[in-house]
């Protein structure tokens, strides 16, 4: 604690510099210079800012983004503040004198966030146990955030940043490798080589442009995660027991079991029974849910498909019209934090209920539903026996929901090809693919929206809150002149005008299997989803999108990197065993309701 003081003090110290620099209007490479030491001097102080004051690292160190409060009927938005808004004012270019003012005052704020932390750092009573753990979402925090520029997304430190990153983990372990010299010695030397070697290879590849992310990830980041809690476990430090996204005994980001469903779900100590999966299997593809009988989920969520149709939209109840949004992937929808295009439910269990109750989806009713459901003898007793109800107690509506859930929860997929490469089998990738993967994870910026190793806005290394872009997705991508999209998305559903147009990020885990893309299905190709972000979004396009969030600069991939790209996005199918997904039969109904003996699996559409 007393070097993360220093370290504190260290930062405090180059941002006065960096004011200093900015007040007497040194020459430009000098401020720059003096900012991009700040940064790294931050990048000291992040592993324990982030750990024990996430609110205060924010301010210091958040996105270039203004924000709207959702429960704020005044709509206020809140100016961004700290080391990424000073980026704007250096990178990529300098700013004019006039906005001297305006870049010594974000330089304030950054002094009086820092004054917060060194108030805080003073209270904070650590333990072994929270050491490593923040050591080990350090190391996850570069791995994610940090390589890709998600914090540096004009300047060019980001190489530099993740060495000092990763110093610091070094320097705050280095109290133990007494121990575990004596303990186990061969893996005390093998840590020692893997910071020594993360250290020579950052310093030879300074330049983030050229930058090689995936052998950092494979050869040096992956390895010392695992390195970490091999020496957790040898010093006899347990892990935390709390329910986490990402399992506090988690050592690599791609191991097969890395993320505790669980923790997505309202009750994180309740785990979904087989008996409620298997129920929830048969619920969801039967047609009794919907008010016809004639739709199940699977009419619109095809196994074979990655539980998409192929539709830009699905078919609408009764065959009339068109739904209002594209069919999503299910596949790993339980690993993010709200659900819909729109985000405007947080968990599987509302997900459903609203799809069964809307009338242009399945149009039905969970009462009626349960009614139902309680006259099939065999139906009743799988519900009974798998949420322990007495034989003959009814079916009942939450149990429905919770079913379905827990069958939706089940519905995981990590081992796609990368993430057997990623587990130390390089054969599983192809050089494209590689070259794709660097691309994604560097020139592309994909990575800045789609985070490791889900793919979708599910932030890490807590993987607390899923995040919505404004893309500026016009109406029809084959139009000209391209109009935008009519659907206000998140705004829509809070009511906020900052956030029209915004939708949730989706996985691009499947991605080569589930087109067409967008919310609305705008783009029938990855080759046209690609070339829309190459050209910088709809506000590139010429459409009006003020609130845009993915930056309308040019990304100047070349043809070669448009390949290797949509290669690697290749690389992320798993659809493994999905064709078995939909049971043999439905459980028939008594005489009095025998219309709805003749429903198929799956729905008729």
């Amino acid at each position: 604690m007393q070097q993360y003081q220093h370290d504190l003090t260290q930062l405090d110290s180059a941002v006065a510099l960096l004011n200093r620099a900015v007040a007497q209007k040194q020459p430009m490479e000098k401020q720059r210079g003096a900012f991009l030491a700040a940064r790294r001097a931050w990048k000291r102080t992040e592993m324990l800012a982030e750990y024990y004051s996430p609110s205060t690292a924010k301010l210091l160190n958040g996105p270039a983004l203004g924000e709207v409060e959702e429960f704020d009927q005044q709509q206020r938005v809140h100016a961004p503040e700290g080391l990424q808004v000073l980026e704007t004012y250096f990178y990529p270019k300098a700013y004019p004198p006039g906005q001297q003012g305006q870049v010594l005052e974000q330089l304030a704020f950054v002094r009086s966030s820092l004054l917060s932390l060194h108030h805080a750092a003073e209270t904070i009573s650590t333990t072994d146990k929270h050491l490593f753990d923040a050591a080990r979402l350090e190391v996850f925090r570069v791995m994610t955030l940090g390589i890709s520029g998600f914090d540096t997304p004009a300047s060019p430190g980001t190489v530099p940043e993740a060495a000092e990153a990763l110093a610091a983990v070094q320097a705050t372990l280095a109290p133990y490798r007494p121990q575990l010299l004596a303990r186990q010695p061969h893996l005390a030397t093998r840590l020692d080589s893997t910071f020594r070697a993360i250290q020579t290879f950052l310093g030879h590849h300074p330049d983030a442009a050229n930058f090689d992310r995936l052998r950092f990830l494979v050869a040096y980041a992956n390895p010392l995660s695992q390195q970490l809690w091999a020496a957790q476990q040898a010093l006899g430090i347990p892990a935390f027991k709390e329910v986490r996204a990402l399992r506090p005994d988690a050592a690599s980001l791609f191991q097969a079991d890395a993320f505790e469903v669980a923790a997505f779900a309202a009750n994180t100590t309740a785990r979904p029974t087989q008996q409620q999966i298997n129920l929830g299997r048969q619920l969801f593809f039967d047609p009794v849910l919907s008010g016809n009988g004639s739709r199940s989920c699977a009419s619109c969520h095809h196994p074979t498909r990655a539980f998409t149709d192929g539709q830009a939209k699905s078919v609408a109840f009764g065959g009339r019209g068109q739904v209002a949004r594209n069919a999503p992937t299910l596949l790993n929808a339980a690993l993010q934090r709200n659900q819909f295009h729109d985000g405007r439910v947080s968990f599987l269990e509302d997900q459903a209920a609203a799809v069964v109750a809307n009338p242009t989806e399945m149009h039905g009713s969970l009462a009626v539903v349960a009614r139902l459901l309680t006259r099939n003898s065999n139906y009743r007793r799988a519900f009974a026996a798998a949420f322990a109800a007495a034989p003959d107690s009814g079916v009942q509506e939450d149990q429905v929901k919770s079913a379905l859930a827990a069958y939706l929860r089940s519905l995981i997929s990590l081992n796609s090809p990368f993430d057997t490469y990623m587990r130390g089998e390089p054969e599983a990738l192809g050089a494209a693919a590689q070259r794709g993967a660097n691309v994604f994870l560097g020139k592309a910026k994909c990575a800045t929206c789609h985070f490791l190793p889900l793919f979708n806005g599910t932030v890490p290394p807590g993987f607390e809150r899923s995040e919505a872009e404004v893309l500026g997705t016009p109406a029809q991508a084959s139009l000209h002149p391209r109009t935008l999209d009519r659907d206000l998305g998140r705004g829509g559903a809070t009511g906020i005008r900052w956030q029209q147009h915004a939708f949730k990020t989706p996985t691009l885990r499947n991605v080569a299997v589930t087109a067409p893309y967008m919310h609305n299905g705008a783009y029938r190709s990855l080759e046209a989803v690609v070339d829309f972000y190459n050209q910088g979004g709809g506000a590139a396009l010429g459409l009006r999108v003020p609130n845009q969030t993915l930056p309308s600069d040019k990304l100047h991939l070349t043809t070669q990197e448009k390949h290797d790209l949509i290669t690697f996005l290749q690389a992320l199918t798993d659809t493994t065993g999905l064709g078995h997904s939909a049971p043999r039969s439905l459980p028939q109904f008594p005489t009095e309701l025998s219309w709805l003996n003749q429903r198929k699996v799956g729905g008729r559409y």
